[in-house]
């Protein structure tokens, strides 16, 4: 696999901020094996994590070895790096749950096929640091590293600093950089890494690994971080009024997913297609430069959202996004409403007026008449039916009604409990079905 220059990679693509003298020399001249850490403070990983997940997607492009380190030790302490508070922490059952969800959706991502010259690797650091004793940690690592040259670091003092709006810093996380460090010295010799890379907010985190690797062992590593991310307004990247873009379907379904990435702004568009695809920079010109001849076509937010899509939920979902989208602007049938699944349906009519009724009542049939006056008042009355009816203003699961005395029963149901209610064009209504 020929080995292309990972660093002026990352460069192009607004993806380098810091990076240690005579490391890109070193990876351009032979391939290497270079590490991301994640700690699984949740099930699933969200798009504030694709960032990571895309240095070492070009990474491995490059033909290089990623090594994904998953703290299940590290998660068991907190990282203070660009945090005021100290973070809850998680029992060890916790941390095993989130790890195998972690582990399988970085599947989807990166190749760990055995067979492939740099396949992927992914490791637990619990499963070293889980076998220390407290003596032999200080006496092995700490000893390497002085109190004042982990005070010097920016995450240290923004903690125990009152005028930046520190809350002070506990031993437990005072203690995370040298962890971290002990990862990189472990990984070093285990598997032969030589570059660790992350967040710019791990930079300190990274150096520390790197002095002690240095003390121990003698030996140069090398260390590159990417630039945090945010949007062109300054806001924090990823997160919406709903919480995080999750990577699990079941946290954020696909279609949500499709949307962040379709409603980006212009600006924020041209950059996320550098960071988060790995679209070359000749095709990435070209979506420019046909946004800028045609914008209300969004064809950079096309392209993002369809890359994104596809590269974490699958072709098939992508379709299903899509399919989703034309439902909602009234280009599609009753048919494709149906193969809907319920988040997907529900994440599509977020916000519509929302009615419901027992299961009972639509035993045998009831007169849609009776159904949207009487239980759910879609209208101030029957004769406002039948008027909109008459106008061929009214459907029901986007298939137009043309008798205000249809019945409706249980089979009319989507998912088995959702008649979707449309008037006009685009003013809808959600009956629940419950019992």
């Amino acid at each position: 696999m020929p080995v292309n220059s990972f660093v002026e990679e990352l460069r192009w693509r607004g993806m380098l901020q810091d990076i240690m003298p005579g490391t890109q020399e070193y990876i351009d001249a032979h391939p290497v094996a270079g590490y991301v850490g994640f700690d699984p403070t949740a099930d699933s990983l969200h798009i504030g994590h694709l960032v990571s997940v895309m240095i070492l997607r070009h990474f491995q492009r490059c033909g290089h070895r990623p090594v994904v380190l998953i703290g299940g030790a590290t998660g068991m302490i907190g990282d203070p790096s660009m945090k005021s508070q100290e973070r809850n922490l998680l029992s060890p059952e916790e941390i095993e749950r989130n790890i195998h969800g972690i582990r399988s959706q970085l599947e989807r991502l990166l190749n760990f096929d055995p067979s492939a010259p740099n396949a992927a690797i992914l490791v637990n650091n619990y499963d070293w640091i889980g076998r220390y004793s407290f003596l032999e940690f200080i006496r092995d690592i700490g000893k390497h590293i002085t109190v004042n040259y982990m005070m010097a670091k920016d995450s240290v003092k923004r903690r125990i600093n009152p005028e930046a709006g520190g809350e002070g810093l506990s031993f437990t996380e005072f203690t995370y950089q040298l962890i971290q460090a002990a990862d990189f010295l472990n990984l070093h010799r285990e598997y032969g890494v030589q570059l660790q890379m992350g967040g710019s907010d791990q930079w300190g985190n990274m150096t520390t690994g790197a002095e002690l690797i240095r003390r121990k062992d003698g030996h140069e590593v090398y260390c590159l971080t990417c630039p945090l991310i945010k949007k062109a307004d300054g806001k924090k990247f990823g997160k919406t009024e709903q919480g995080n873009i999750w990577l699990d379907p079941a946290r954020t379904s696909p279609y949500r997913f499709y949307q962040f990435w379709l409603n980006v702004s212009d600006e924020d568009a041209a950059r996320y297609l550098k960071i988060f695809t790995t679209l070359s920079q000749g095709e990435i010109e070209q979506l420019e430069a046909s946004h800028a001849q045609a914008p209300h076509l969004r064809a950079m937010q096309g392209a993002l959202a369809r890359e994104l899509t596809v590269m974490v939920h699958g072709m098939e979902e992508y379709e299903n996004a899509l399919a989703a989208s034309s439902i909602l602007f009234g280009k599609d049938t009753q048919d494709a409403l149906r193969r809907l699944d319920a988040k997907t349906f529900l994440d599509l009519f977020d916000g519509v007026p929302t009615y419901t009724v027992a299961q009972e009542l639509l035993e045998g049939g009831i007169p849609l008449s009776d159904l949207l006056t009487a239980h759910c008042p879609v209208f101030q009355s029957k004769g406002e039916l039948r008027r909109t009816v008459t106008a061929g203003g009214v459907s029901i699961n986007k298939e137009r009604v043309h008798d205000a005395e249809l019945l409706l029963s249980r089979a009319d149901t989507l998912n088995s409990r959702y008649i979707l209610v449309q008037k006009g064009k685009k003013d809808y209504s959600i009956i629940v079905v419950e019992g």
